[in-house]
């Protein structure tokens, strides 16, 4: 009987996400524009004939960025974030990324595949993929079978609640310059909002006089967090 697979990495993911935190922990809360680089001899226009029929597709792929995966032993629970990150539930009942096969599975829209040069790249929006992530897979999503209307999502039934995103004056001023100077652009920001709007913060943390720092895009965002909302404070 089998006990392993080997699985080809078919391409890698180049996206706006440049660091673990801060990444949504589910596909399609936040719209950002990714890409993904086939990889050869995957990076075949006629391996993608067809796609452009479907709206959305399943992207599989690897946890690549796990600290020390392949020594951790198999931990039959984990603490999921959505239950404030101190209560144990079964790792087959999370989509956390620490567990017995380091593979993620993703919905996300597709823009387009366009052959740039000797590359293709397959342009998706929605996806909560670190940059660099391998790729091992792309699907298309089937909407009569893949989509269950009254299907039951347990702890996570309900999308996350959102908070306001302001700017402080010093980044508010930061923010005109590098628009001004094209070093940044307003999708670019857009994204930086959605993705904050979801309070990035590990659930047990709630200081509110802590300043965080997270990487996004070519960006390192300095901010803060209360009850209601999150203040940029520096970029």
């Amino acid at each position: 009987m089998i006990t392993e697979l080997t699985l080809p990495i078919i391409g890698y993911m180049y996206s706006s996400y440049k660091e673990k935190f801060g990444i949504p922990r589910q596909p399609n809360l936040v719209q950002v524009e990714s890409y993904i680089e086939m990889s050869a001899p995957y990076n075949d226009l006629l391996a993608f004939e067809g796609i452009e029929a479907f709206s959305h597709l399943w992207l599989v792929w690897q946890f690549h960025d796990n600290k020390n995966q392949e020594k951790a032993q198999f931990r039959p629970q984990v603490r999921p974030p959505r239950l404030g990150g101190n209560k144990k539930i079964g790792v087959f009942a999370t989509r956390s990324m620490y567990r017995p096969a380091p593979i993620g599975l993703s919905v996300v829209q597709l823009k387009e595949v366009k052959k740039e040069g000797r590359s293709v790249r397959v342009y998706v929006t929605g996806s909560d993929l670190l940059d660099g992530t391998p790729i091992v897979d792309i699907k298309p999503y089937i909407h009569y079978s893949d989509a269950v209307l009254d299907a039951e999502s347990g702890y996570a039934q309900d999308e996350p609640k959102r908070k306001v995103v302001v700017w402080s004056d010093l980044a508010l001023l930061q923010k005109q310059q590098l628009l001004a100077n094209g070093k940044i652009s307003t999708q670019t920001v857009q994204e930086l909002e959605a993705v904050l709007s979801l309070d990035p913060r590990p659930a047990y943390q709630d200081d509110e006089a802590r300043i965080y720092g997270m990487r996004f895009a070519n960006l390192d965002v300095k901010f803060k967090v209360n009850e209601t909302c999150v203040e940029i404070q520096e970029l």
